[in-house]
């Protein structure tokens, strides 16, 4: 266990891609398999653990430290774990031996299969016994993990998987097509590194797999882009999916990050009734058609704030159903009867979607095939997108007609030529402390525009919050400016003068009876600190209001 807590500290304090690599592959090559296995689980999000609350762990430490110190305490850290980890006192050293983790326990195996097998009174008197037999940075990888809290380390599942096949002399490439195929602690998986060989069939069945992903357009490398080379679609304003049934009643549905959300839109599974997994976006469909005049835009796609209103959802209501009734655009297929489709060029793949779809004469109210769209010229496509942001479209995909479907985000397959931002200059009203390296800066700032006296009075209402978009340089400036202009506190939130602009950059706002201002941003980030602007200059509510998307 200490040689994982070390390795999650050093990862924590390592910038480079590189560094952060070498760190990984030195760990996977002098670790035992069975810790491997399990630390390859807690970086990949594959490991699923949740044995102690966080109140559960509040009420633990205050029973050994001050309330008023600890409160205090974290107030200034901003992440639990890392407060308990630092302030935690340990029994004086004749604690009955009963009390201390075994031996076995101590590793990182044994602390996630005692975590597994714990119940919930059980778990906190196990923490209890760790925490007193453990430095501070292993306190801390354990409450991390003891709690299934996020890391903050900087590492991605294939950064992790990268320096897994390194290790092994493999291609991350190839790791992540037989991905699915295994389960923690892996040991299947190091047994296939090892021995070699081709690797383990890997079906359709109910497997997720990783997905193809997109690289953000640079309108400058058009220039280097036949436009005869790519095929356009809509992308569409849902969240990724992969729909995956075997035809025997065994149906799953994926978000992009492997998730199993299945439980959350019964309708979609109920119709999934094939042999196949299809790649495709998740959407709500309108209860009303409206007309767009768009290419291949169909009229009754609802905006992403219907769709908010099912996710994250642990029971289904028949009025959700009924009022937000979900379907599934498609625009790929990786398996089919059984066979693997991936290898083939995007075009035929396409092909065969189609094909098939009209074969299975597929219900339009729960699932469809996105419509390509006809151009010949990339400027006749950038007019088209230039209309996305009235229709509820993020912009426009660009996929290379050759492309094999592979996982990651390999340069040149498929772009995403998203739609032009909106901007608006806002005025700093609250800024709260934030994690990890930053948790002793001000660095997650709420903001708002002016509300006119006809609107209820002058005065700021808050539209959106953000944390990043800015340099670590701009970043100790505005903390500085934070802790010179604070009028309130309120633990680790400050509110501040309103005398300070933000220019604020998102991709859309929606209509919010949650927020007082009535509107809610979709990914908030500062585009720049506006020094030299008076904040009565900011933007007014009803401009803001102005960018809402026009009702049908």
């Amino acid at each position: 266990m200490r040689a994982f807590a070390e390795l999650l500290d050093r990862l924590a304090l390592t910038p480079a891609r590189s560094a952060k690599l070498a760190l990984l592959e030195r760990y996977f090559r002098e670790t035992p398999r069975a810790d491997a296995g399990w630390a390859l689980a807690v970086l990949t999000s594959g490991l699923k653990v949740d044995s102690l609350k966080a109140s559960a762990l509040r009420g633990l430490v205050k029973s050994r430290v001050d309330p008023v110190l600890y409160d205090l305490s974290y107030d200034y850290v901003g992440d639990q774990a890392e407060t308990i980890a630092l302030i935690w006192p340990p029994k004086e050293s004749g604690a009955p031996s009963e009390e201390r983790p075994s031996r076995a326990a101590a590793t990182l195996a044994g602390v996630v299969e005692t975590l597994q097998k714990a119940a919930r009174s059980q778990a906190l008197a196990y923490a209890e016994a760790f925490l007193d037999a453990h430095d501070p940075v292993t306190r801390w990888a354990f409450l991390k993990l003891a709690t299934g809290a996020t890391l903050r380390i900087g590492v991605s599942a294939r950064l992790a998987k990268t320096a897994l096949a390194a290790v092994h002399s493999r291609e991350v490439d190839d790791l992540e097509k037989v991905w699915s195929a295994f389960a923690p602690p892996y040991a299947e998986l190091f047994d296939w590194l090892e021995q070699g060989g081709a690797g383990p069939a890997v079906g359709h069945e109910v497997f997720f797999h990783p997905p193809l992903l997109a690289h953000p357009l640079d309108e400058s490398d058009l220039a280097g882009m036949a436009p005869a080379d790519f095929a356009a679609e809509w992308k569409w304003d849902g969240i990724r999916i992969q729909l995956a049934s075997d035809g025997a009643g065994r149906r799953r549905l994926f978000s992009r990050s492997g998730e199993d959300i299945s439980a959350a839109f019964p309708e979609v599974l109920d119709r999934a009734d094939f042999n196949a997994v299809l790649d495709g976006e998740l959407l709500i469909r309108a209860p009303e058609a409206r007309a767009t005049g768009l290419p291949g835009v169909e009229p009754d796609i609802a905006p992403f704030s219907a769709l908010q209103q099912r996710l994250n959802r642990k029971r289904v209501t028949a009025k959700l159903l009924q009022d937000f009734p979900a379907l599934v655009m498609a625009y790929d297929l990786l398996f089919l009867d059984g066979a693997d489709l991936r290898p083939l060029p995007w075009r035929e793949r396409r092909e065969r979607l189609e094909a098939w779809a009209q074969e299975q004469a597929f219900n339009p109210r729960h699932l469809r095939v996105s419509a390509r769209v006809p151009f010949a010229a990339w400027e006749e496509l950038s007019g088209l997108r230039g209309q996305a942001r009235g229709h509820d479209l993020e912009g426009l995909m660009l996929k290379r007609q050759d492309s094999p479907y592979v996982p990651g985000r390999p340069k040149g397959l498929w772009f995403k030529w998203k739609r032009s931002t909106l901007n608006i200059d806002a005025v700093l009203m609250y800024a709260q402390r934030g994690h990890g390296r930053r948790s002793s800066l001000y660095s997650d700032y709420t903001f708002g525009v002016w509300r006119e006296a006809e609107e209820g009075g002058r005065g700021l209402v808050p539209v959106g919050k953000a944390y990043s978009g800015f340099t670590d340089e701009e970043l100790a400036r505005l903390d500085k400016w934070i802790r010179a202009h604070t009028t309130e506190r309120f633990g680790s939130v400050r509110a501040v003068a309103p005398e300070l602009v933000l220019e604020v950059e998102f991709d859309a706002l929606q209509r919010s009876p949650r927020h007082k201002s009535g509107v809610a941003m979709r990914f908030p980030r500062l585009q720049r600190i506006r020094w030299d602007k008076p904040a009565e200059q900011a933007a007014t509510l009803a401009e803001v209001i102005h960018l809402l998307p026009k009702e049908a």
